[in-house]
């Protein structure tokens, strides 16, 4: 019973770290638990929880990490967010500056090359400190 006790503790702290470590000491515990179950000596018990949980951290936690990692989305913050988004040109843009609406603010923006006109589509390229720089989009069929 104390090596399911540990497991349970085990398993509670898992929940806040989520990080699959405690998970697979736990997954020792139960193995530990099943020694006992199986009338094995206290060392001997030991020796199961040690190894399990061992062999769990050396393959489980590589395999459920990058599982898990592999299926959660990668958000971007802050202004790394705004690469690849379009905005509107609300002045002229060109290599020394302008502004372009982008995600409903106006930004300070640049271009690296063509001067765009008012009202025109474009695509935040990069972002350098406060400021987009920004390329003509393109549209399909033209």
């Amino acid at each position: 019973m104390v090596w399911l006790a540990v497991a349970l503790v085990l398993v509670a702290i898992e929940a806040v770290t989520v990080d699959f470590t405690f998970l697979m000491l736990a997954g020792g515990a139960v193995g530990g638990s099943v020694a006992a179950a199986l009338g094995a000596s206290p060392v001997v018990q030991a020796i199961v929880a040690a190894l399990v949980a061992v062999a769990l951290l050396a393959i489980g936690r590589p395999w459920l990490k990058k599982r898990f990692q592999a299926t959660l989305p990668h958000e971007l913050m802050g202004a790394a967010a705004h690469v690849g988004r379009s905005a509107v040109a609300i002045e002229r843009v060109n290599p020394a500056g302008g502004r372009v609406k982008l995600a409903g603010e106006t930004w300070s923006a640049r271009t690296l090359g063509d001067d765009i006109e008012p009202g025109e589509e474009v695509v935040v390229d990069s972002i350098d400190g406060a400021t987009a720089i920004v390329s003509r989009a393109h549209v399909v069929g033209s």
